[in-house]
């Protein structure tokens, strides 16, 4: 693996007018982008990782941000966002059980007080799902690095039906 930033794809390159001959990738795979229809989702998510699944899936699809390659990498940000979420409805639950420490300390079977593993769940299940979402454009500064437009942003622009 190659060390310093991220390379950055021809396309992108392209869009953004750097593509100089001496500057892009030689021999980069391109995927096939042109898909009907937004991929299927993994059958291994479970019901939250579903969910966020369809909440994401079709938006970035209509971004033109997802190929045919791409639905494993998606998946493993749905199942960091549906980790991230059990772990906090099982911190919201002992919080209920146990005001006073909201949930975020427990006594071990020695007497000891210890942070709710539970913490360290949902701050693993964080990074990775914030890690995953830069890939996808689906956070503020990730989604400017990809160049990708909004739906919303073409219907205010009137030159936009020209140019798509």
């Amino acid at each position: 693996m190659t060390r310093g930033r991220k390379p950055k794809p021809s396309a992108m390159k392209v869009i953004t007018g750097q593509d100089r001959a001496d500057r892009m990738p030689k021999g980069e795979p391109i995927p096939i982008t042109i898909m009907q229809q937004p991929p299927t989702p993994p059958n291994y998510l479970d019901e939250y990782a579903l969910e966020e699944w369809n909440l994401v899936c079709g938006a970035l699809f209509r971004c033109g941000v997802l190929t045919e390659i791409d639905g494993r990498g998606l998946g493993l940000y749905c199942i960091a966002m549906g980790r991230l979420r059990k772990a906090e409805e099982a911190i919201q639950q002992m919080a209920r059980a146990n005001p006073a420490s909201g949930g975020l300390i427990m006594k071990t079977t020695n007497g000891n007080i210890v942070q709710n593993p539970m913490i360290g769940i949902a701050n693993t299940a964080m990074r990775d799902a914030v890690k995953y979402a830069a890939e996808y454009g689906l956070t503020p500064s990730s989604r400017v690095r990809l160049g990708v437009e909004s739906d919303k942003a073409n219907e205010k622009d009137p030159a936009a039906k020209y140019f798509t």
